[in-house]
């Protein structure tokens, strides 16, 4: 007697003799003598009782068969080979169709997901051939009823749903002191520790990579600056020994000599000790200069996962005082403000200026200059970012000024927002942790599915209870992924579980990497909270303080159940401010879909990320930034504050001061300006004209705009999705 059936997917699931005598009737009502009660009893017994314990599909579509074909309906039987047939037909065909898209590098959503990955290559299709195919076995084996329900109903969102079932994490920020101090094995040889700075800047490089490979998200350097100050003096002890082979003397004294700063300064004019002195520091700030090139070359060159896409990479920096640190400091921001290639933009590492009142900010502070500077550098290469550590949710109770690793108590960012730092199971920091996984709630829908309520107070009432559904569902999804990533060995990620991960150095091979991965964090994002308060309001929070009461409770409400859930699971949840790229669009066509084009919802081809204010509504900067820095300390697991400006802003960065200002006073984590750069695809050339159709350089007319898609710049807007496009197009001055 069956009992179970064994799915093609692999799932086993308890038999239903009425899916027999349904696929059997249907049959039957598609010939002319129709339908046989009688029969279709007798044959649905015969199968159901004798056939095994458990059956595959297969097995039992081909029981029918045979007993219709023996039966006096040969009819039938015919109707249900057919049937059969073309279902399995319209299996392959789907798969098919989405193939032949990807071999004929068509621009559609599937092949431009993702603005950092060049679909087009060899590499590229081999990966969007195994994403497109791993995520129904996901779907369909990996995920509970109630989740598959609301990823199909189109409430949820599982970002890098293909990687589910390799078990791997999203994101780490590197210790790299421990891989510059004691080296690393990644399963393919050793690499030594490092000695002077091109060694540091090499394995700075190659541990970002090795753990690309192991990860489906970015990878970031927490503390650029202190991690690579060392090897400045190193280099520069270096220098002063090979002057001492030229000049047959001992000048070990000048070894550990005061420098307050490492400057270029011409040696004319020195004698004895300080031109010795000046010469080695000459020669140590050319190397750490073509060092910090390299590393900014190599992060644009270097390709991982598979030869498919350069390492989505993130560092930062600003903080160290020492004359090492800001060596480091100065010349990333040179190296950056010159750029790459034929002096285009570099697009990685994206670079993230720490900061910090006393260090950092003010005119007194001792890398004031270093700040403007960066500044400078921003306000022509979009890069450095601003990471704000004098907002109250970024403050340590451990930092001071005069602890040398201070740095363990600043908060670090990763690419386009990921913030870890707060941690229930473990210390607080963003080193040697990061993301686990995150999931997004599409808001909008919910709140779509109320507008029919006339009644304002039922109709929030219904919408906190439809999200309260959802957020349960969510935290419950993402407790499901993690109790599965649980079940990984330290031995699959060779690098993140032996040098990274926070813990890790106590893991075995064979061990499970289940004892430390809970120092990481899950997310639940969200996404498009304009278009939900429309449709619970009728505006947006943007344009009326009602609204922005609504969403400020929203979305403190979505954080205080987050704080349940790190109860109940006993894991760091955190809401995120997602970050959304392909998700824009795809939330929206359907809705759309379903509920038509509702002005101010789903009138447009993308939903607005997360808390922003809509790119299209016309305000000031500041006006932006009054209303969405509350959500900062809300969105502990990420967010980003942008403004655009208008006109060139190599020539102003005093813009790029004064929204670091508005970081300050409204209390804001992490922002970023976006302004207007052009550039050339066939000899790299750039400018800040509102518009070029012809490259002034070299006469091409393959000229593209260079613009920030989520949080991370991208080469060209050809790879952008249509809904990403259509937002670019959308995006307003802010003054």
């Amino acid at each position: 007697m069956i009992q179970t059936v064994l799915k093609r997917d692999g799932r086993v699931v308890g038999f239903n003799e009425e899916k027999i005598a349904t696929a059997i009737r249907k049959a039957m009502l598609h010939t002319d003598k129709g339908e046989d009660k009688q029969l279709i009893t007798e044959i649905t017994d015969r199968i159901s009782f004798k056939g095994d314990a458990q059956m595959t599909v297969e097995a039992i579509q081909d029981a029918v068969e045979l007993e219709l074909m023996n039966s006096s309906r040969k009819d039938v039987a015919q109707k249900y080979i057919a049937y059969r047939n073309q279902r399995s037909i319209a299996r392959k065909a789907k798969t098919r169709d989405m193939f032949l898209e990807i071999i004929d590098i068509k621009s559609n959503d599937i092949t431009r997901e993702n603005a950092n990955m060049n679909a087009d290559t060899p590499a590229g299709m081999m990966m969007k051939f195994s994403s497109e195919t791993t995520k129904p076995f996901v779907d369909d084996y990996l995920l509970s009823e109630d989740v598959k329900a609301a990823v199909s109903g189109n409430y949820l969102h599982i970002h890098d749903k293909d990687y589910y079932p390799t078990k791997s994490l999203t994101c780490v920020q590197h210790p790299l002191d421990k891989i510059l101090t004691h080296g690393f094995s990644a399963g393919h040889g050793e690499s030594r520790p490092a000695k002077r700075i091109e060694t540091a800047s090499i394995l700075g490089c190659i541990s970002l990579e090795t753990a690309q490979n192991e990860m489906h998200g970015g990878q970031a350097i927490p503390a650029f600056d202190f991690y690579l100050a060392p090897y400045v003096r190193n280099s520069y002890i270096e220098e002063v020994k090979n002057l001492e082979e030229i000049y047959g003397k001992d000048f070990s004294h000048l070894y550990q000599a005061e420098i307050t700063d490492y400057i270029v300064k011409p040696v004319s004019g020195l004698e004895g000790d300080e031109r010795v002195k000046q010469h080695a520091i000459n020669k140590t700030v050319s190397s750490v200069h073509q060092s910090m090139e390299a590393f900014i070359h190599n992060m644009n060159t270097i390709h991982s996962r598979g030869g498919n896409q350069v390492v989505f990479s993130s560092i930062n920096y600003g903080t160290d005082v020492s004359a090492e640190g800001r060596c480091i400091i100065r010349e990333i921001l040179n190296s950056t403000y010159r750029g790459v290639g034929n002096g285009e933009t570099a697009i990685f590492p994206i670079q993230i200026w720490k900061k910090k009142r006393g260090v950092s900010y003010l005119p007194e502070d001792k890398n004031y200059d270093l700040y403007q500077l960066a500044a400078k550098v921003s306000a022509r290469r979009f890069f450095p970012n601003f990471l704000n550590l004098d907002a109250t949710f970024n403050i340590h109770e451990e930092w001071k000024e005069e602890d040398p690793k201070r740095y363990l108590h600043e908060v670090a960012t990763m690419g386009c927002r990921t913030r870890v730092f707060e941690n229930r199971f473990g210390t607080k920091t963003s080193i040697g942790r990061g993301n686990i996984s995150f999931s997004t709630i599409n808001i909008v829908r919910l709140a779509i599915e109320c507008m029919e309520i006339e009644d304002k107070e039922l109709r929030i009432a219904k919408f906190f209870a439809k999200l309260d559904h959802m957020l349960e569902v969510t935290a419950h999804q993402l407790h499901e992924r993690m109790e599965f990533q649980r079940t990984a060995f330290a031995k699959q990620f060779p690098l993140l579980m032996s040098s990274l991960w926070l813990g890790s150095e106590k893991l075995k091979p064979g061990d499970t990497i289940s004892s430390v991965i809970n120092q990481g964090t899950l997310g639940i994002g969200f996404i498009g909270l304009a278009e939900c308060l429309v449709a619970l309001t009728g505006k947006h929070h943007g344009e009326d303080e009602t609204s922005q009461e609504l969403g400020l409770k929203i979305v403190s409400y979505m954080r205080d159940r987050a704080n349940q859930f790190s109860e109940q699971y006993q894991h760091n949840y955190s809401i995120l401010a997602t970050p959304a790229e392909g998700l824009s669009g795809k939330f929206t066509g359907r809705d759309r879909k379903q509920f038509g084009c509702l002005p101010g919802i789903t009138d447009r081809d993308y939903y607005t990320n997360s808390n922003h204010v809509p790119v299209y509504y016309k305000c000031s900067a500041s006006h932006k930034a009054r209303i969405e820095a509350p959500y900062h300390d809300l969105t502990r697991g990420g967010h980003i504050f942008y403004v655009e400006i208008d006109g060139d802003a190599t020539h102003n960065p005093e813009a790029i001061m004064q929204v670091v200002d508005m970081m300050d006073k409204y209390n804001i984590g992490y922002g970023s300006v976006n302004h207007n750069r052009n550039r050339c695809l066939d000899c790299g050339f750039e400018n800040a004209d509102q518009e070029i159709k012809v490259c002034p350089s070299c006469g091409s007319d393959n000229v593209d705009k260079l613009q920030r898609i989520t949080g991370y710049l991208v080469g060209t807007t050809d790879r952008w999705n249509h809904a990403k496009l259509s937002e670019l197009n959308d995006r307003i001055i802010h003054n």
